[in-house]
């Protein structure tokens, strides 16, 4: 199991703060958010996010919301789910 360091994001809406993610990545990689969740749920990979105001770990996990919805991509640390994700810049492709 690799342990993989998100650093940016893609929205499809880069000023939306309520658009989900589509993609997250790091160096030299950018995957889908499918991907990622297919990932995290395997076992195969786990992903986090170094908060820039702490410098602290927060892990990425998958929310289910239940009523149809599409599952997406939050960040956990100190057992509150929090927006560390949404923080993180653009990804260059």
């Amino acid at each position: 199991m690799a342990d993989v360091r998100v650093t940016c994001i893609i929205k499809q809406n880069p000023l939306s703060p309520h658009e989900h993610i589509t993609h997250i990545g790091g160096v030299g990689w950018v995957w889908t958010r499918e991907e990622v969740i297919t990932s995290i749920r395997s076992r195969i990979n786990t992903f986090y996010v170094i908060d820039s105001s702490n410098g602290r770990r927060a892990d990425v996990g998958v929310i289910e919301p239940g009523y149809g919805r599409d599952p997406y991509l939050r960040t956990y640390a100190d057992d509150v789910w929090n927006d560390n994700l949404l923080s993180l810049p653009q990804c260059r492709l």
